[in-house]
């Protein structure tokens, strides 16, 4: 089952994080007309303003395009109208983004969970194309998945299937954005490692800085993202016992870090999956589009 990608399929898709806002008009399987500016910081109704500035302005150059998705970092309700939190964005907790955007557009809005639309664009269009089931994980400032099943996101009963990142990994660890301890982004995520790199080599590390220390080999900074990646790594594995994904995607400014990432990450998959099923991991194919053509392809979907 595939979301249609023909000439005539046409919708707006926004991207929406803690430092920029991106959007775009996708055409069948092309993006075009992708903008980025900053998010606001001065509270949820500045960055409604914004989207719904930006949409607009697609709209009028492309009047044809009337479907808009939004994707967004954090939980959503149930119904997917209102954003639970995003600890990343200021001001965001119990936001009624679709009715907000609809008063201000007018129309329709589909709202999506930045993670699970990168999900659905990587299935659809990236590294997952062609595969029936796939796991998308970005590893960033925070963790977040996204689980698509026959070309749909897979949601769970409450609507929170693929919060991998606050999935607890060592009871009575770090507390993660979301309040809870020893969760997998509390653990193993870019500001983990930063964090946790900046302790061991008493200064402040960031987390590209801790790879590069950590391929160089030095003792603490290996010691340090050599951790986050076996607890990614034991992730994937433990989902693969439970879902049997036929692919894992991984993307989110971690990754970029490359070859030293994804094999230390596959290593520790194989390690705690082995007798049960082979962990195949492919690299994020859309890179920073992947959240923009994502949440326009949630607009097709519904």
């Amino acid at each position: 089952m595939t979301i249609p990608s023909t000439p005539e399929a046409i919708s707006i898709g926004v991207d929406v994080g803690g430092t920029k806002i991106a959007t775009g008009v996708l055409r069948g399987d092309e993006l075009h007309d992708r903008h980025v500016q900053p998010t606001p910081e001065t509270g949820w109704e500045a960055v409604l303003d914004a989207i719904a500035a930006q949409v607009s302005a697609l709209q009028e150059r492309h009047p044809d395009a009337r479907l808009v998705g939004v994707g967004i970092p954090g939980p959503l309700n149930s119904d997917r109208t209102r954003v639970k939190f995003a600890p990343n964005i200021y001001g965001f907790t119990d936001v009624p983004m679709v009715d907000g955007l609809r008063e201000r557009l007018g129309q329709r809005i589909v709202l999506e969970n930045d993670a699970k639309a990168a999900a659905l664009a990587e299935a659809h269009l990236g590294a997952a194309r062609g595969a029936e089931s796939s796991v998308y994980v970005t590893v960033s400032t925070g963790i977040g998945a996204g689980i698509v099943l026959n070309g749909r996101i897979w949601r769970g009963r409450h609507g929170i299937a693929g919060e991998l990142g606050h999935v607890t990994v060592m009871p009575g660890g770090p507390v993660s954005g979301a309040g809870l301890d020893g969760a997998l982004e509390a653990i193993a995520s870019g500001t983990a490692i930063a964090r946790d790199a900046s302790y061991a080599l008493n200064r402040d590390v960031s987390t590209s800085e801790a790879f590069e220390l950590a391929q160089q080999g030095h003792p603490g900074a290996r010691r340090v993202v050599q951790q986050a990646m076996k607890h990614i790594g034991v992730a994937l594995a433990d989902l693969q016992k439970v879902i049997d994904p036929e692919v894992f995607v991984i993307g989110g400014g971690v990754a970029s870090v490359g070859d030293y990432f994804f094999l230390g990450v596959q290593k520790a998959a194989d390690e705690y999956a082995q007798g049960f099923a082979p962990v195949t991991i492919r690299r994020a194919q859309l890179g920073t589009d992947a959240g923009v053509i994502g949440a326009a392809l949630a607009a097709r979907h519904g």
